[in-house]
Parts: structure tokens; sequence; C-alpha cells
């Protein structure tokens, strides 16, 4: 009995826990209904506090341009997801009470239905327990901030055509560091705008590490607090406390917010300079890496923007602006009839490639279905485009701001005067300029200088405006920009300049002389006028262009009302050989140009022309008699051009040693262009100072039985820019003597040039022509023309040298910082049989353009260095004499293979 052993269990515990832990559970399922309850209840007030909430954050969001707060949109999002999860349980009321009473019903025993009642209790009590955590974290002091917009807001357009080249070339230096500004000019309507929303929205397809870009239409009327509210608006920060601030403030918060940034800042349609400091912008430079792309008609405001690179946007060329036009006016229509693709390409390339012009016409011509009316949009168009459905109304009205945003009523008026010229018409500035001065436009000065300084400053001001497309030495108005001009001067009526324009309209007589009656302007030019027969009366008319037509004659009373006349424009009428007596009764007039007409000989009345300030008579070859005292006569004369005028030296009543003696009388004469065709004229025109002084062109011609020419005065023509020697049969030098510090040096003596004394050079000349010169053997003079652009020699068959190389270096001995050449732009040379050698140096310029060589069959060498090569220098001239060539090494000639082009003369 010794290994029996008792144990004494107390079952008081066991059953104490086990009824607790029946009596819990038991809990669930008796409070069921009531849970139900608490939480429909808990999660219609989470549902309010939501609402709240939510209103509150939209209220932020739309009204102040706020974010709202990461935290709050995680609890609005729980929120809803509670009330997804609780939906199925709360749904129907109904439902759900008659569940839990059917569940409540334990039927008198204890384990009936207890696991299920269980769950349900239990998951009542856990929803209810999270609702209510849900409304303690859902009370907000703060439910959005001010944080940065999106980094790039799309902007919607239309597809473009045309500009992927344009595009390519500012999106390529948007990647470089040294470009921090961009500048892109253009003329309304070319698609400035359109360019710069492409970049816009290239920013959201590209990969880029800008960390905000703003978009800004500017607009005309510049005001730099718009421009900081926008900038305000974009960066989150434009609520009622920044409305109150002044502009000092905001720039304040605006640099403070952008100079930690990578920002592209894009401001459309600028007309002035936009200050950025004063707005709080920093200059986007290498350092921030930020940019600035902006968008203007004017490149001078580019300039003033400090542009890093500056882009002009040009109208489309021919096949874009043809596919563009052809999208707007549909297939449909285009292809209808057959004769309307014709018609039709003759109306697109009265738009010019101006894109705005192409849409406009394009969509209106869309539903033009005939042959008939797109001959009747042509003449419409042509005759007056201003009456073209869309051109009056939508392209002209903008246009018209750039002519509006000129700096004064005198370039405006110059603008209108350049609608005078016909379409396309390359008007060179000179003949504009004096064509200003004639008016009485440019009457500020006394001498021509200082009027042909302002007349290029306002053509400057025309150019850098885009109303202008400038070319060297020419302008030529672009053909939608010429039809809003006309419609500003002849229909708009706000100019008042009534012009009357008839254009290379192949008119066979002058238009009803009735409307000539109220007209102040008038242009006739490049058509087939034969006959001007009528009187007119023509009180106001100041300007009077006849220029390229057929006249053959102009009757005596012709010119007999038409006192207020002061531009007058006759030439290119070669048919033309007389003019009227009637002439005299032009009292007003100041601008007469008789150039290339056919005119024999000038009546004596033009003496009464006495305030006549320019006279052209240039290329008037029939020219053979000019009374005395006629020339000596027009004492207000500033501008005389009788370059190539008269058909011998007996053009005047003595010859021209008579000429000569009336021209030193003409006190104020600031430009001559005159043609000398024997010695004795030629020196004593060289007595004259004022005739020194004056001359800009002068060409020495036919000087015979003269085998030596001292060309030394020449060095005292300070505005001589144009210098042509032709048809000197017994020319064979040209000497030229000259003086160092006041001190004799003396200088070899060659066989072609005698160079005795070093002075001074041709500081002003520009270009030289040699023609006809048989028997000169070189040119070494050139080298003391330091400004020389254009070298032009024809047919001397005995010249060997353009430079003397022995002569060069003996002059090289004397003179120092020999600057030769070094603005040269063209240099031609035609039949010099016997010409061996250009320059023994290469030649300097940086800005060589062209070399023309033609029949120069011993020329093997061209005064070319291989670092010549990357200036796009091109080299015209005959296949075999290119192959023939000479070079320092054979990997210069393949450095200008490209260069070359065959000539055929």
């Amino acid at each position: 009995m010794g290994n029996i052993f008792s144990i004494s269990i107390s079952c008081d515990g066991i059953l104490s826990g086990c009824w607790d832990c029946t009596v819990g559970q038991a809990a669930y399922p008796c409070m069921l209904k009531s849970n139900l309850h608490d939480l429909q209840t808990a999660l219609e007030e989470l549902a309010d506090q939501k609402n709240d909430v939510q209103r509150r954050v939209e209220n932020a969001e739309q009204q102040q341009h706020l974010k709202r707060l990461d935290q709050v949109q995680r609890w609005i999002s729980r929120v809803e997801a509670m009330e997804a999860k609780v939906s199925s349980l709360v749904r129907d009321k109904d439902n759900s009470t008659q569940k839990v009473e059917k569940l409540c019903k334990f039927g008198g025993g204890l384990f009936s239905s207890c696991k299920t009642q269980y769950k349900f209790g239990k998951e009542l009590t856990k929803l209810l327990v999270e609702v209510n955590a849900l409304q303690r974290r859902g009370v907000f002091e703060v439910v959005a901030e001010r944080v940065p917009a999106a980094i790039v807001y799309e902007r919607s357009t239309e597809p473009t055509v045309g500009m992927d080249s344009t595009f390519g070339k500012v999106w390529g230096y948007l990647e470089e560091e040294q470009v921090g500004i961009i500048g892109l000019y253009g003329m309304g309507g070319v698609g400035k705008t359109t360019l710069l929303t492409k970049i816009n929205n290239n920013f959201l397809h590209t990969h880029n590490d800008f960390d905000l870009v703003i978009w800004i239409v500017v607009s005309k009327d510049l005001k730099l607090e718009n421009i900081q509210d926008s900038i305000g608006e974009k960066t989150g920060c434009c609520d009622d406390t920044w409305k109150d601030k002044d502009y000092l403030r905001k720039a304040e918060y605006i640099f403070g917010v952008l100079k930690s940034k990578k920002f592209a800042l894009l401001l459309d349609d600028i007309w002035e300079r936009v200050d950025l400091a004063k707005i709080g912008v920093p200059i986007p430079d290498r350092q921030n890496k930020s940019k600035l792309v902006f968008t203007t008609r004017s490149e001078e405001v580019c300039s003033r923007m400090g542009a890093h690179k500056k882009i002009k946007v040009e109208c489309l060329a021919w096949d874009r602006a043809w596919t563009l036009f052809q999208e707007k006016v549909g297939e449909e229509t285009l292809y209808i009839h057959p004769d309307i693709p014709k018609l039709a390409k003759i109306v697109a390339k009265e738009c010019d490639g101006l894109p705005l012009a192409l849409i406009t016409v394009g969509r209106a011509m869309a539903c033009k279905k005939t042959p008939q009316e797109w001959n009747h949009a042509i003449q419409v168009l042509k005759r007056s485009a201003s009456e073209f459905s869309g051109m009056g109304d939508e392209v002209f009205p903008l246009l018209k701001f750039s002519y509006d945003n000129l700096p004064s009523e005198k370039v405006r008026s110059c603008f209108l005067y350049c609608a005078l010229f016909p379409e396309d018409f390359l008007i060179h500035k000179r003949r504009l300029i004096y064509c200003w001065v004639g008016e009485g436009i440019l009457d500020e000065y006394d001498d021509i200088t200082g009027a042909q300084n302002q007349g290029y400053d306002i053509i400057g001001t025309l150019v850098n405006a885009c109303l202008l497309e400038g070319r060297e030495d020419y302008v030529r108005m672009h053909d939608v920009i010429r039809d809003m001009a006309m419609w500003l001067a002849c229909e708009c009526g706000k100019a008042k300049e009534n012009f009357l324009v008839h254009t290379g309209a192949h008119l066979i007589e002058a238009p009803d002389f009735e409307k000539w009656k109220g007209v102040k302007r008038m242009s006739l030019m490049a058509n087939q006028i034969e006959n001007l027969v009528e009187r007119s009366i023509c009180p106001s008319l100041s300007t009077l262009f006849l220029t390229n037509n057929c006249l053959k004659m102009i009757s005596e009373g012709f010119f007999q009302h038409m006192p207020s006349l002061r531009v007058l424009d006759l030439s290119e009428n070669k048919g033309i050989t007389h003019l009227p007596m009637g002439i005299s009764k032009l009292k007003s007039l100041q601008y007469l140009n008789l150039s290339q007409t056919g005119i024999r000989d000038l009546p004596i009345e033009l003496k009464a022309l006495d305030k006549l300030k320019y006279l052209n008579l240039e290329f008037t070859s029939k020219l053979n008699m000019v009374p005395r005292n006629v020339i000596s006569s027009f004492l207000m004369l500033r501008v005389l051009r009788m370059y190539d005028c008269g058909s011998s030296d007996d053009i005047l009543f003595g010859g021209e040693e008579s000429l000569v003696e009336e021209l030193v009388c003409l006190k104020h004469l600031d430009v001559l262009t005159i043609t000398i065709r024997c010695v004795s004229a030629f020196k004593r025109f060289f007595t004259s100072l004022n005739l020194l002084t004056c001359t800009q062109v002068l060409c020495l011609e036919s000087f015979t039985c003269v085998s030596s020419l001292d060309i030394s005065p020449l060095t005292n023509m300070k505005r001589l820019d144009i210098l042509n020697i032709c048809d000197c049969e017994s020319m064979e030098d040209l000497k030229l003597d000259l003086v160092q510090d006041g001190a004799a040096a003396q200088a070899p003596n060659g066989p072609c040039n005698s160079i005795t004394m070093i002075k001074s050079c041709f500081h002003s000349l520009q270009r030289v022509s040699v023609y006809e010169c048989p028997k000169l053997k070189d040119l070494t003079w050139l080298i003391f023309a330091p400004n020389l652009v254009t070298i032009d020699i024809h047919d001397c068959p005995e010249m060997e040298q353009i430079i003397n190389c022995g002569q060069l270096s003996k002059v090289e001995e004397v003179v120092e910082d020999l600057s030769s050449f070094a603005k040269l732009n063209n240099l031609i040379l035609i039949n010099l049989p016997q010409l061996k050698s250009i320059y023994a140096n290469a030649l300097p310029s940086p800005y060589l353009k062209t070399i023309v060589v033609f029949n120069c069959p011993q020329l093997r060498q061209l005064p070319l260095d291989s670092s010549a090569s990357k200036r796009n220098i091109v080299i015209e001239g005959e296949e075999d004499w290119w192959n023939e060539l000479e070079w320092e090494k054979e990997a210069t000639r393949n450095d200008f293979l490209s260069s070359f082009r065959n000539l055929k003369l």
C-alpha cells in the first residue's frame, strides 16, 4: 500500500474560467441588436464628418489653388473603404434586424447556433471600434497646403506643319547649359505661339529634370503684377493674403520659391522688355540651369531681354505652305473639279507662306466647289484682300498690332509708303530713303547724311518689328503685310493716307482720272501704260510712281494741276524720249527720277524746279543734250546721280569740263555719282573739294591716248564707295603717290604701278570694277583699300597679276600692318587669259563668300589655305580649270571639294 498516493483537485477554478468564457462569448450575440444600431449611428456620423472634410478640401483646391494633405486623403480613402465594408451588413435594416432576432433565439439551449452567433457579434463589435477610431482621427485643423503645381499643364493645339526644324533648334538650345534665354521672333500670324505651345507640351513627353514649367500670356499691355499673380498661382500661393501684398513682397516670395528650383518660364507675346528682377524671377543662367523662352514680333525686344539665342520664326516654304493649305481646304473640295488644284495654288501663293493667312483663306475656300468661285477669290485677293472672308476682320486686325506699336507717326508713315511698291519688289534702301526725304517725311536734317542715317534707323525699326524683310541693301514687304498696309492706307480710314495703287496689273492706260482727285499717293508701277494724255486735277497728290511702264508720250497739260507733287518717278521707261514743257508747273517737286529712260534731252523749263533735292539721270545712254545752266539752277540739290549718263562727252554744251563747272556751283550737294570720259574733266573735277567730298560712285571710261593715269587724287574722296574703270584701251599704268607721316618714303617703281610715297589709303572704297582695259597688267594699288567688299575684273587680256608680288614685298617693307582684303566678300575674275596670280598670301578675309573664275586658264593657285574651308566659300569656275588647280596640300583640296560649282557662261 506504500505506492498508493492521492491527488486532490479543486474544480472551482476550472468551472469559474469556463463560465467566464462562455458568458463573454455569449455577450456578443446577446448585444447584436444594440451593436448594430450603434454601428449604423456611428457610420452616419462618420459619413457626415467625411463630407465636411471633403467640402473643406474642395474649397481649398478650387478657390485657393492648394493641394490636399496626404494624411487627409488617406483618411478619406479609409472612410470610403469602411463604408463599403459595413454596407453589406447595414444595407437593409429590416433584413439585418430579422437576422439578429433569429440569431438571438437560443431555443432554451446554451449551445444552439453558438458559433454563428459568436462570429457575427464579434464582427459588429470590431467594426464599431474601427468606426469610432476613424471619427477620432478625422479632426483636422488644416486639410490642404501650398505646394507647387504640376510640372506642366498641357495646352491644346492643332497639328503643326513645317515647324519641325525650328522646334528642333529651340529644343536643342534648351538642352545647352550656356543658353538660358531664348527669344522667338517673327511677324504676326507666323506661328510663334503654336511653336511655344509645342515646346510647352514637349516637357510632358520628354524625360527632363525641370521642377516647374510656367506658361504666361503677356500681351501688349504689360503689367508686372499680372505676371507675378500668374506665377503665384502656378506656384500655389495666390490666396487672400497674396492679394494684399505689394509687388515687392510678391517678388520676394517668387524669388524665394524659384531660386531653389530648376524652372522653365514661357512668356507668350511680349512687346517690350520684361524686368525679371522686378517680378522676382531669378535670371536663367548656367548655374541655376533654368530657362526663359519668349515670343515677340520684334527682334529689338529679343536684344532688350538679353536673349542668348534669337530665332526668327519664318513663313513656311512653298511645299509646307501648300500642304497646310490643302489640309484646311480638304480633299473633297480640292479635287471636285480638275481645274481647282491649279487655281488653289494661285490662291495659296497669295498668302506668301503666312500660316494665319493660309489657315484663314483655306477654311474660307473649303466650301467653294466651282472654278468660278476660285477665280473670284483670286481677283478679290489681288484687288482688295480685306474684302476676302476672314482677312479684314481676323488677319489684318491681328497684324495691325505691330503697326500700332511702332514708335511714332513718322515711322508708321514710312511703313505705309512701302506699300506703293509692287508685290515681292526688292526696294533699294537708299531709293526708299530719298523718296521719304522728297515727301518731307524726313525733314529734320539739312544734310542728306543725317536724313540717310535716320532713314536707315527707321528701316531697322521696321525690320526688327518684322514689318519689312531685310536683304543686304534691299528690303521687301511680305505680301500679306503689304495687303494690310493697303487696307490701312486706303480703306481702314484711320491712317488717312488715301493711296491709289495698281501695280503689276497689266494696265494699258491710266485709271479713270476722276479717281485721282482726292488721292495723296499713287503708284502705277509695272504696267503697260503708253500714253498719259488727259489733264488730271490732283490738288493733293504728293507722290506719283510711273516706274517700269511702256511710256512713250506725256501730254503738255498732264502735270498742269499737280501743285503738291513732291516725288515723281518715271524710271525704266525706255520709250519716253522727251519731257513735256508742262513739267515746269511742278513747283513743289523735290524728287525726280529719270534713270533708265530713253530721254534724249532735258527741257530748259526744268530750271523752274527750284526746290529739287534729288535728280537721277543714271543709265540715260541716249541723253545727248542738257541746256546751259539747267544743272546749276538746282541750288537746293542734295543728290545728283549721273552714272553712265549721256552718249558721249558732249552731253553738255561744251563737253564734260562745262559739266564740272556747273557741278561746282552746287554748294549743297551731298551725293554725286558720275561718269567721266576725258582726262581734262578728270583733272578739273579734282580741283573742287566739294566734289571730292560728295562723290560716292565714280566711273572713268574711255580715256583714249592715256597710257598712265595718276589716281592719287582719289584718296581724297572720303566717301567714294564704288570705282569703275572701263574701256581704257591705251592705259598701261595706274600711278599712286602717297605720303607716310608727312615724310617722303621711297617705294620701288614697278613696270605697272609707280608707288613713290606712302600716306593713306582708300578707306571708304568698297567695290572696284575694271573692264576692258587690255594693257593693264596688275592692280597692286588695291592693297591700299582695306574695306573692299567686291573686286570684279573682266576682259583684261594682259593682266598677269592682281597684286604684283614683287611690288607687294617692297611695299610691306615700308608700310606696317597692311590689312588688305580683310573685309572682302566677292572676287570675280572673267576673261583674263594671262592671269597667273591673285595674291601672294592667303586671303585673310573672314567674310569671303564667293570666288568666280572663268576663262583664266593660267591661274593655277587660289589664295586660300585650309582654314578658309570652314567659311562656306563658294568657288565657281570651269570644271577643267578646277581639276588643274594646285593646292598646298591634298587635304586642302579635299576640304574645298564641296565648295566648287561648275560655271558655264
